[in-house]
C-alpha cells in the first residue's frame, strides 16, 4: 500500500520529531505507515484485522490484533501515535486501555479528521493527558500531550447489552448496531423463515443479532459467523453464549480465513472503512460468495438502496431478486446456479 491517509499525511509533516521515538501505534490504522516510519522503535496494535494484514508483512511480530492490548504490545514504547477512528465511544475503550500500560512521561499523539470529532481527544485525556493542538492539515488535526498519570482500565466495563425478540446482545464499543438493531437488519430478519436448514455463514457479524435471532427459529441450522472487528468478534461470541446457542465465531477479512461452502451466507456488509467510503468489502463478499456456496445455496445481503450491489450480483451469479425493500433498504438474493461464476 503506498497512499496515505490524510491522517498520516500530517504525521508525515513531523517526521523528524519521531525518529529517536519508541512508538506504539494505534487506533484506526488504515495504512502501512506505522511499518515505514523512520523511528527508534515501532510497534502497532489494532482490532481490526484487515489492518494487522497489511502490517503484519512487514512489522511481523511487533504488530498484533486482539480486543485488548497487553503490556508486551507496547514494550519498550515512550510514544503512543493513535488515530481517531469516527467512533467515541472506541476511541475511549482504546485509549484507556493503552495508556494504562504506558509509563508515567509518554508522549502522547492523537491525529485525525475533524469530521470525526477528533477535538473530543482534549475532553477526554484532560486529566489524564492534556493536549495541546500542534498541527492542522489536510482536513485533520494533530494533539500533542504527556501521560501524567494513568488510567484503570477494566474491559468488563464496556460491555453492554439489550433485548431482542427473547435474545439477549452482548456488544462492545465499536460494534455496529451496538445499542439496538439497525433497520437493514431488522429489514434482512424479516425475510429469514422459520425452520431454515443448513450450514450458515454469517460475514460481518458485528454483534451476531443475524445469527442468534435466525438460530432461535431455526434450530437446526449450523452458524459460522465472522467479522474484521476484534470487538464484533467477541461480542458474538458473547451473544452466542448468553442464548445457550452454538456456533463457530472467528475473524477474517471477509473470506480470508474463511474454509469450506455453505447453504447460506447472510450479510449486512459495511460500505465504510473508518470515515472513508468503501465498497470493496461488499464487492469481495459478493464475487467471493461462489466459491463458499453449496450448489442450490445462495446469498442474501442487505444494502442501502443507493449503492451500486445489483449490477455485481447480475455479474457473479447471473440475476439477483429482492425479496424486500423500504425507502432505504433492499435486501438481494441470488442463488449458485451453474451459470455463476467461480
Amino acid at each position: 500500500m503506498s497512499a496515505f491517509t490524510p491522517a498520516s499525511e500530517v504525521l508525515l509533516r513531523h517526521s523528524d520529531d519521531f525518529e529517536q521515538s519508541r512508538i506504539i501505534f494505534a487506533g484506526d490504522l488504515q495504512d502501512d505507515l506505522p511499518a515505514r516510519l523512520e523511528t527508534a522503535l515501532s510497534r502497532a496494535h489494532t482490532q481490526m484485522y484487515h489492518h494487522w494484514q497489511t502490517l503484519d508483512r512487514q512489522m511481523g511480530d511487533r504488530v498484533r490484533f486482539s480486543l485488548v492490548a497487553e503490556a508486551a504490545d507496547v514494550a519498550d514504547c515512550d510514544t503512543l501515535i493513535y488515530y481517531w477512528p469516527k467512533n467515541k465511544p472506541e476511541a475511549q475503550f482504546q485509549l484507556m486501555n493503552l495508556l494504562s500500560l504506558l509509563p508515567v512521561g509518554s508522549d502522547i499523539f492523537v491525529v485525525g479528521e475533524n469530521r470525526s470529532g477528533v477535538r473530543s481527544a482534549e475532553q477526554m485525556l484532560a486529566d489524564l493527558a492534556p493536549l495541546n493542538k500542534i498541527d492542522s492539515a489536510r482536513r485533520c488535526g494533530l494533539y500533542h500531550g504527556r501521560l501524567e498519570r494513568l488510567p484503570t482500565f477494566d474491559a468488563m466495563q464496556f460491555w453492554n447489552e439489550y433485548a431482542l425478540d427473547g435474545l439477549t446482545i452482548k456488544t462492545l464499543p465499536g460494534v455496529f448496531s451496538r445499542d439496538g438493531l439497525d433497520v437493514g437488519s431488522q429489514l434482512l430478519l424479516s425475510t429469514l423463515t422459520p425452520h431454515t436448514k443448513g450450514k450458515v455463514l454469517d460475514v460481518g457479524c458485528g454483534a451476531g443479532v443475524l445469527a442468534a435471532v435466525l438460530a432461535s427459529h431455526s434450530p437446526k441450522v449450523r452458524l459460522t459467523l465472522c467479522d474484521v472487528s476484534a470487538p464484533a468478534v467477541e461480542a458474538s461470541r458473547a451473544t452466542l453464549a448468553a442464548n445457550a446457542l452454538e456456533g463457530d465465531v472467528f475473524a477474517s477479512n471477509v473470506f480470508s480465513e474463511v474454509t469450506g461452502r455453505f447453504d447460506m451466507i447472510i450479510s449486512n456488509p459495511p460500505f465504510h472503512d473508518g470515515m472513508q467510503t468503501s465498497f470493496e468489502a461488499a464487492q469481495t463478499l459478493i464475487r467471493g460468495a461462489v466459491r463458499h456456496l453449496n450448489s442450490g445455496g445462495e446469498l442474501r445481503i442487505v444494502a442501502n438502496a443507493f449503492l451500486p450491489y445489483p449490477q455485481v450480483l447480475d455479474e457473479t451469479f447471473g440475476f439477483h431478486e429482492v425479496l424486500a425493500q423500504t425507502g432505504r433498504f433492499k435486501v438481494y438474493r441470488a442463488i449458485m446456479t451453474r451459470q455463476a461464476k467461480k
